[in-house]
């Protein structure tokens, strides 16, 4: 399987994908680690997927999103960002409203509790 049909079906099987250095529970750089924890943080059930056990996965991600980057988050099969975006996101609420609009299940004490200690 290509890197492309790899990522392809990770996608359409999960609602949430993390595409990051590392794992959500390991994350091994501070870009994976900071996205990584917000969903955490958040509740959100997601699929993390380690592009440092892969080369192929690792290139084939930036050219599957054409974003240069790591980590990539996907809310339903669609590409939603790294890092910057999902911060920017989280703390305008944006994020609440793309999982709101998916049925993607997080708890939304804790979304606003990032606001609060960062607004």
């Amino acid at each position: 399987m290509s890197a492309e049909e790899q990522i392809t079906e990770t996608v359409q099987k999960n609602d949430v994908v993390l595409f990051m250095k590392g794992t959500k529970s390991m994350p091994q750089c501070g870009f994976s680690s900071r996205v990584a924890g917000v969903l955490n943080f958040m509740g959100v059930d997601f699929a993390d997927v380690n592009v440092l056990a892969d080369d192929g996965l690792r290139q084939g991600i930036k050219d599957f999103s054409d974003w240069p980057t790591i980590p990539q988050l996907y809310v339903k099969g669609e590409f939603v960002g790294g890092c910057d975006i999902v911060t920017e996101m989280t703390l305008s609420g944006e994020l609440d409203e793309l999982f709101d609009q998916n049925g993607v299940a997080y708890d939304k004490d804790a979304a606003n509790k990032i606001r609060e200690h960062n607004g």
